[in-house]
């Protein structure tokens, strides 16, 4: 409805993403109602697809819904990394359960399936941030829609990604281009490829880096990374780009994946992060103001964990809630709120920085260029010692979710 309105909620959550929604269904497992403002008019799905690793399975597994994606999408146990300059492959594996690929969409609509339909409240722009006091030293955020909508809440988390308004209220310094950019998309083979259910990744001396993994029989997601660059133009132009351009030394078999490409998943974006510092010594916090997922520590994709660190904030959010709610008798005290939030800050700020740290490392390596000592660190160090050490980041449990209640959910 337009016009000027005035609304007050428990707990308001900025933007539908990953950590948006995971963070809304955590809430309402401990028996918290949220309501999720998003800009767009529908579900974002954005990205194409993601790798989970077992840490966003474990977080999946806290939040109910793991069980709507492990019966579409199997896992993947191992991959290789070819240099196509040398011809060197450096084989990976993946122990235990090893990863899975998910499309975008699908874990986006496992989480909203777990909302009522009245929670998510589409096309709600967010115009200005204040917090105003309120009675025994408590604190009440205000949002400000631009159709003149105001809405009250005693806790308001900004999960509205790597541009955050609510990062920026908060003032957390706006996060840096890392100078690489990448495109990603689906390939889509209507016969089915007959390929390898493996990862394949290709890397060159000139700072360009590819690869594709399967999601099932008929699909591939696929990406390329390269520096400093800025591909423009309509899709078509973006596929012809990397064909001719980019990756016309690469494989064939690559290629061929490529000119599969679902035009209309096609995404080209610079890499943006956080620096470390920024997360571990900035405000991540106020009062019951907070950040979640992309917002509080975005992160270069090279060890996968935008999502699972998203999927990890929101069951760590909501345990610390749910605590509050257990140590106030099943009752939402606004003024604990703060301590709670704090809490959740503590827990997630080095996790996060650390990650972020990591994931920029990793990239650095992966798409050094042709001297010497760049070559040694990629070919000879880094799959070999280095990678088994940051991959350990994905074998992280963050715990689960308290039961407070077993009427509240509903």
């Amino acid at each position: 409805m337009k016009g000027e309105m005035e609304m007050m909620e428990d707990v308001v959550i900025i933007g539908a993403g990953i950590a948006g929604l995971a963070t809304a269904v955590a809430l309402k497992r401990v028996g918290v109602r949220a309501l999720v403002l998003e800009r767009s008019q529908g579900i974002r799905a954005t990205g194409a697809a993601l790798s989970l690793f077992p840490n966003a399975w474990l977080a999946l597994d806290a939040l109910g819904v793991s069980h709507k994606l492990t019966r579409s999408y199997d896992p993947l146990l191992k991959g290789s990394v070819t240099n196509i300059n040398t011809g060197d492959v450096q084989q990976v594996l993946f122990p235990d359960q090893g990863i899975r690929t998910v499309h975008r969409k699908a874990l986006l609509e496992a989480l909203a399936e777990e909302l009522p339909t009245d929670s998510i409240r589409f096309s709600s722009k967010l115009a200005a941030i204040e917090s105003q006091e309120h009675g025994g030293g408590a604190s009440i955020a205000v949002v400000h829609l631009e159709d003149g909508t105001t809405i009250k809440s005693k806790v308001l988390i900004g999960c509205d990604g790597v541009h955050s308004v609510v990062a920026r209220w908060l003032g957390l310094a706006e996060p840096v281009h890392s100078g690489r950019s990448a495109v990603r998309s689906l390939a889509v083979f209507p016969q089915g490829h007959r390929l390898k259910h493996e990862v394949q990744q290709f890397v060159d001396q000139q700072d360009k880096r590819a690869g594709f993994v399967p999601l099932n029989d008929r699909e591939f997601y696929w990406f390329l990374t390269c520096k400093g660059e800025n591909m423009t133009g309509e899709p078509e132009q973006i596929q012809r780009e990397v064909l001719e351009k980019y990756a016309e030394n690469f494989p064939s078999i690559y290629l061929d994946v490529v000119r599969h490409a679902d035009l209309s998943t096609i995404t080209w974006a610079p890499l943006m992060y956080r620096h470390p510092w920024r997360i571990i010594f900035g405000n991540l916090n106020k009062r019951n103001i907070t950040v979640a997922g992309d917002a509080m520590h975005p992160m270069t994709p090279d060890l996968g964990q935008g999502g699972g660190s998203s999927l990890e904030d929101a069951v760590v959010l909501g345990r610390h809630i749910g605590n509050s709610i257990i140590k106030n008798g099943g009752q939402f005290v606004e003024g604990d709120m703060a301590k709670a939030i704090d809490d959740y800050v503590k827990e997630r700020r080095w996790r996060g920085a650390l990650l972020v740290t990591g994931s920029y490392f990793s990239g650095w390596i992966q798409q050094g260029g042709a001297k010497w000592w760049e070559k040694f660190l990629r070919d000879r160090l880094f799959f070999k010692y280095i990678f088994g050490f940051l991959a350990g980041l994905a074998y992280y449990n963050c715990g689960n979710l308290p039961a407070v209640s077993s009427g509240k959910e509903d």
